[in-house]
């Protein structure tokens, strides 16, 4: 595929690795189908040309004629001081174009425009990713929404959390989080295809889902454990969303597909003791989580809440978008960074040395850290990033050993 927009460099899909396949052989067929490998691409090179319309948008270029770090940007535009993350992923995003170069000292990075950026065409890429999948009009909608954002919230002048999540922005979001949307629901595919994997021999299980949204992650997660002749083993399911309109919606879907199935929901705030919310201690064997965990406020205090929800032997398996290199842009973070849950966190250089998507690497050190043992990623992230630079999903595991010393 090779398509130009107006003075762009034409947006080419290269062919896809054949050794992907050979590193993913053992999980569903939309775990990266052609389809998916050409829309992820499309996704990439779409969110970098929202990054050229939101300088433009944003009025930095003429700061950018002298090296600026993103702090220095962030005054000088009487920017709010939270907007640092979404401005430092602009100017990242820039870079790789050639239009915008970095300078690292330290630990400050600083910015400074070579020249101007080609002009977006952002309706023929989002033609180009609609003739890949008509399901990429969500992911696309999500994007463009944030970004229209951008220029509000940097300014103070709209809230970010409740514009994203209010009456124009709900739907997209539903839309977004869904199994028919294979940008997003690949996690969905590769954490429930691990869990399974791993819970196979239980002649009895009892899960706890975390963060459950509008249910695209359980669903996947049933799906899985019904191909494997798991369902009759579990008796009891505790799905838990703290929002309510979510949380009805899943509860109405689920029930409807799985009737005979011992379904329990409830509301849970992972940043608040669980065995004051009615989580007792030793319960499941199944903790499980599809993008959630990245915005617990205190990673350590939510992943040791977990441990203490586990049966001795218990698995906590939780699906992320995983950042390949540390400090690489990806586009899924253009729709959360403005987000306050996802930037208000506690950092951690050894683990979480940034809010939002962190590494494979960082994920093991904090499971470490909260007592976990033999901590496994799959699939392989760190095989495939060495030949593949935009595969962004990846299952984090431990078992509970460490109730048996």
């Amino acid at each position: 595929m090779n398509v130009a927009t107006s003075g762009a460099p034409a947006f080419t899909v290269p062919p896809r690795d054949a050794r992907l396949a050979r590193f993913l052989k053992d999980y569903p067929a939309p775990v990266f189908s052609e389809q998916l490998y050409q829309s992820i691409e499309l996704m990439e090179r779409y969110s970098i040309d929202l990054a050229i319309d939101l300088l433009r948008r944003l009025d930095l270029a003429e700061q950018l004629d002298e090296w600026r770090s993103v702090n220095e940007l962030c005054h000088m535009c009487s920017f709010q001081p939270r907007f640092t993350l979404a401005l430092g992923w602009i100017l990242e995003r820039l870079v790789e174009t050639g239009c915008m170069e970095v300078r690292v000292d330290g630990n400050t990075r600083s910015y400074h425009l070579r020249h101007a950026p080609w002009e977006p065409d952002l309706a023929q890429l989002r033609a180009v990713g609609i003739n890949i999948d008509p399901a990429n009009a969500a992911t696309l909608d999500l994007l463009n929404h944030a970004a229209s954002l951008y220029p509000a919230v940097a300014r103070g002048e709209q809230s970010d959390d409740h514009s994203m999540f209010g009456p124009q922005g709900i739907g997209l979001w539903l839309n977004y989080f869904n199994n028919d949307n294979l940008t997003y629901a690949v996690n969905n595919w590769v954490s429930g295809a691990v869990a399974a994997d791993r819970l196979s021999t239980r002649p009895r299980l009892r899960i706890l889902e975390l963060g459950a949204g509008s249910g695209s992650a359980s669903e996947a997660l049933l799906r899985c454990f019904n191909e494997r002749g798991l369902l009759p083993q579990i008796e009891r399911y505790l799905i838990t969303e703290p929002n309510a309109f979510f949380r009805r919606r899943a509860q109405r879907e689920l029930v409807k597909q799985y009737p005979d199935l011992p379904l329990e929901w409830d509301a849970l705030d992972i940043n608040s003791p669980w065995n004051t919310q009615g989580i007792d201690s030793g319960g499941f064997d199944l903790v499980y989580a599809v993008n959630v965990l990245h915005i617990s406020k205190d990673l350590l205090f939510t992943l040791n809440q977990a441990r203490s929800a586990l049966k001795g032997d218990g698995w906590l398996v939780i699906g992320e978008c995983l950042r390949p290199h540390a400090n690489q842009p990806i586009y899924p973070e253009l729709m959360f960074q403005i987000l306050e849950s996802f930037t208000e966190v506690q950092t951690d250089p050894e683990f979480r040395p940034n809010p939002g998507f962190l590494t494979a690497d960082h994920w093991r050190r904090a499971f470490t850290r909260a007592g976990f043992e033999g901590v496994e990623v799959a699939p392989d992230v760190d095989g495939i990033r060495e030949i593949y630079p935009h595969f962004f999903t990846g299952a984090i595991c431990a078992q509970n050993t460490a109730h048996h010393k």
